[in-house]
């Protein structure tokens, strides 16, 4: 057993500890890093502005479909020739319903004053 000691000191390390083992090294991190799915935050906007824009879209075709109606029939419907070809111009990014709706609120107003 002295030859033991004298070989192997209480300093000394036995050769099969964890701290003797490699840790894997991972390549350095690019200067530019792409993950390989965009944030679902990002996604969820995409989708929500597509889908506005298709509904959008599909309300006005159907809107349209209303100017074959006769004017009183229009006026029955609380329509206005005219909003509906108004409302039919403008841009998809807005919203015709919510556009059409203020128009009328600010003619009410005007017509109470």
């Amino acid at each position: 057993m002295s030859n033991l000691n004298q070989r192997l000191p209480h300093t000394e390390r036995l050769p099969h500890t964890d701290s003797d083992r490699q840790k894997p090294t991972h390549p350095p991190m690019p200067d530019f890093y792409m993950p390989a799915m965009p944030p679902l935050g990002l996604i969820t906007a995409v989708e929500n502005g597509i889908r506005t824009l298709v509904r959008r879209w599909r309300f006005r075709r159907r809107f349209l479909s209303l100017l074959d109606y006769d004017d009183h029939i229009l006026e029955d419907m609380g329509h206005d020739r005219e909003e509906i070809l108004w409302a039919s111009r403008l841009p998809l990014r807005v919203d015709a319903t919510q556009a059409i709706l203020e128009r009328r609120e600010q003619r009410r107003k005007a017509l109470r004053q």
